[in-house]
């Protein structure tokens, strides 16, 4: 079952064609990466399908809700989060405060709860501590919570930013360079975390990602942008053989394994 459909979707900045006519679908349930050399448009379609952008032409479909009308806030709230290739945390903020951040899309105590402090109020904010702890446990933090995240090393910073969009409960997670920066132990246990939080958590994923052995090792689908179109698509095996990939992509004379800037 299909869960987003984007058709014909089109964003330019200025004369230049961030994307251009490109039709995209992602299965219910599947991981899915995009990829393509700096410049391709792939982050410009990440902020596309989360209302950082809206397309100049094309529609984006999330189950039946046209997501191109809606604000940031809104498209989170029908369940889809993300991570960035930059970590955006909150960095003098603790491990759990950026948690309970993620989660404010899914509390229901107002401004007037807040100053009153009423027993549902909380309530809530015990059962959202509660949630929170839960969550840094399973990306790997445990008895992290009351470190400042500046303070977390690199790898746990990633960890945590992803913890902070589980919290607002997604249906559809998007990564982008989830593994940019780490070294070759990490990138393998975040690989393999990331097909935990389909298995585990019934996730669907869409990842950016530069690094050829975690997209052809973890993906059901791959996408190629090239200069904003859309090249290739199909399998890992079959993108991998793709001539138009190889040349424009990874270059005629390189193999399909190292990572690309």
């Amino acid at each position: 079952m299909l869960l987003l459909d984007a058709q014909e979707v089109t964003k330019s900045f200025g004369g230049l064609t961030a994307v251009q006519d490109v039709d995209f679908q992602i299965e219910t349930g599947s991981i899915v990466s995009l990829i393509g050399p700096n410049g391709a448009g792939k982050t410009t379609f990440f902020n596309l399908i989360t209302g950082f952008y809206r397309p100049d032409t094309g529609s984006i479909r999330f189950h039946d809700t046209e997501l191109t009308t809606l604000s940031t806030h809104q498209i989170t709230a029908r369940g889809i989060a993300r991570t960035f290739q930059n970590i955006r945390l909150f960095p003098n903020m603790t491990a759990l405060e950026n948690v309970l951040v993620g989660q404010h899309c899914r509390l229901h105590a107002g401004v007037l709860g807040a100053i009153l402090r009423n027993g549902q109020t909380r309530r809530e904010e015990e059962t959202a501590h509660r949630r929170g702890r839960e969550l840094l446990d399973f990306v790997g933090l445990k008895g992290q919570g009351d470190t400042l995240a500046k303070n977390l090393p690199y790898g746990d910073q990633r960890r945590l930013e992803i913890a902070r969009a589980l919290a607002t409960e997604p249906l559809l997670l998007l990564l982008d360079e989830p593994t940019a920066g780490m070294n070759p132990l990490e990138t393998r246990d975040l690989t393999t975390f990331i097909g935990r939080l389909r298995r585990d958590l019934g996730l669907t994923i869409l990842l950016i990602e530069h690094d050829m052995n975690v997209v052809m090792g973890i993906s059901d689908r791959v996408t190629v942008l090239d200069y904003g179109l859309k090249i290739a698509e199909g399998t890992p095996a079959e993108v991998q053989n793709n001539p138009m990939v190889v040349e424009a992509y990874l270059g005629k004379a390189e193999p399909m394994s190292r990572p690309v800037d």
